[in-house]
């Protein structure tokens, strides 16, 4: 490539030296008349230094965090620009493999940077660091004679075996790529379904009500404008793929919407600068059936989207089209969102996803190690779901990096590396739970004496308590209804089965106890 920079870029940026930084961009003369044996060498790798800086400073605030720390920080590295192209490079061929999917952001980054557009190239120092100028291939060893080699007899060494560094890089992106999905342009995704998302005691209500408004969506149905918060990686999102799955099959003539917040924003600016604001609301109005918009509260701060966003809700409703919006938060909890606009998120039904309980978990563990064509024993997936508790994607992403390093690495699955890789502390630090720690963490949550749990007390607030630490006894510690009942004063085996029963039944519709349960269950 050319040593020197094309005249073009003279007035997009700056030279090194103490020129003055005015509104947080510097400005200045790059000098492409200095050739490399007048010194200029060293001044135009300081400017690609500058723009790479300048580069990883935008991709900052375009790329989500994890990716920019795996893929970018302290990897990503301007080699050459010329007139037409740049080109980067990153510290192995796995995590170029990972840099590739985001050349857009990266020219977009450069755009801003350089206020040019230019073609990224994407290489790895493993395949740089020896090019033969002559051909341009990684490995390749020339020897240094006069004579002259045809094809034949030319010969090459390629060296692509992977070291340990490079086997962590591709572990760890592969993880990454899973606990953080890119939503940007969103895709109803086809393998997302209501068959396989595992319903528990913490999210049946959100999956019911789902499943209602696939089933009959709009103003026919039961819920017209639906409103679903959690934490993030807890399953929203699948719910929305499912509903949006399930209306395709069951009403193929509905013309459906899935986008999250900022889609819907970025779209809305695109048409306000050509003046076609018209169309943004009458796509919404008049072609679509179904709206779902992902992370409602994207929105916030935004007064210009939340306000077409008011006439669109408004145009939608009256239509009796349907509606379904998610957030990690409730809708009167979300700062920064107009008071007009929560009081419409609100006139549907609101409900929220729970943390899975432990029996949960070991299923939704169980359908990915199914969908991952891997075999774990009950032992090791019981020990991932006793220990990872609040977040799905987390639960889920802990199998994809174990596959990754057994296969890469070519290991077995065993306690042992599972700690290791999950960060798990070593046996001697661990908790055992008993039936004891059970009724002990069940008695301080309820506020209720240890010895009443024990007792002959019928009152309302003893016997929902004990019921519920009978029913962590039987679930978490496996224990024998005899060991049990002994325990609790001495019942027999009956009690301790309609003490379970009891339970088991109201947590399947009854959203405050399954919270109830989850907290204990998390303090153990």
């Amino acid at each position: 490539m050319a040593q020197d920079f094309p005249s073009h870029l003279i007035k997009h940026f700056f030279s090194i030296g103490n020129e003055t930084k005015t509104n947080d961009h510097f400005f200045g003369q790059f000098s492409p008349e200095l050739s490399p044996e007048k010194g200029q060498s060293s001044e135009h790798q300081e400017e690609l230094n500058a723009i790479n800086q300048e580069v990883l400073s935008h991709l900052k605030t375009i790329v989500p965090e994890l990716k920019f720390k795996t893929y970018f920080e302290n990897s990503l590295e301007l080699l050459e620009i010329d007139s037409t192209g740049a080109t980067f490079s990153v510290r192995t061929a796995f995590i170029k493999k990972s840099a590739d999917l985001y050349k857009e952001e990266i020219a977009k980054a450069l755009y801003n940077v350089l206020g040019t557009a230019y073609e990224i190239v994407i290489t790895s120092k493993d395949q740089t660091a020896d090019i033969a100028p002559a051909f341009g291939l990684s490995g390749v060893q020339i020897k240094d004679d006069n004579r002259p080699k045809s094809m034949a007899t030319t010969k090459f060494t390629l060296d692509l075996t992977p070291t340990r560094d490079d086997l962590k890089s591709r572990v760890d992106a592969e993880y990454i790529e899973h606990m953080n999905p890119n939503k940007t342009g969103i895709r109803v995704d086809r393998s997302k379904t209501f068959d396989n998302f595992i319903v528990g005691p913490t999210n049946n209500i959100a999956q019911a009500a789902a499943k209602a408004v696939a089933l009959t969506p709009g103003k026919e149905g039961k819920y017209p404008s639906l409103y679903i918060h959690s934490n993030s990686g807890l399953g929203k999102t699948h719910l929305l793929h499912a509903v949006a799955n399930e209306i395709a099959e069951k009403h193929p003539s509905y013309t459906i919407c899935l986008i999250t917040a900022r889609d819907f924003m970025d779209e809305m600016i695109q048409l306000m600068k050509t003046n076609r604001i018209n169309e943004f609301v009458r796509k919404y109005t008049e072609r679509i059936d179904v709206l779902m918009i992902d992370d409602i509260h994207e929105l916030k701060n935004k007064e210009g989207t939340q306000d077409q966003f008011f006439h669109v809700f408004n145009e939608m409703h009256n239509k009796g089209k349907q509606l379904i919006f998610t957030s990690d938060k409730r809708p009167k909890e979300i700062d920064g969102i107009s008071e007009r606009i929560k009081t419409r998120l609100q006139w549907g039904l609101v409900v929220d996803i729970q943390p899975p309980d432990l029996e949960t978990r070991i299923a939704i563990l169980r359908r990915k190690m199914e969908a991952l064509d891997l075999y774990i024993n009950e032992d090791v997936l019981t020990l991932i779901a006793s220990r990872i508790k609040t977040n799905i994607r987390e639960l889920e992403g802990s199998l994809v990096r174990l596959k990754a390093v057994s296969e890469l690495m070519n290991v077995e699955i065993e306690v042992d590396l599972v700690k290791e890789q999950l960060m798990l502390p070593n046996s001697e630090n661990e908790k055992e739970v008993t039936i004891e720690s059970v009724a002990k963490a069940t008695a301080q949550y309820f506020r209720v004496p240890l010895a009443d749990l024990k007792s002959k007390g019928r009152s309302q607030d003893i016997t929902k308590a004990r019921h519920v630490a009978m029913y962590l006894a039987r679930k978490v510690v496996n224990a024998k209804q005899q060991e049990i009942g002994a325990f609790f004063g001495g019942r027999d085996h009956s009690s301790v089965i309609h003490a379970v029963n009891t339970i088991s039944d109201k947590v399947k519709t009854d959203s405050s106890l399954s919270k109830d349960i989850n907290a204990i269950e998390s303090n153990l």
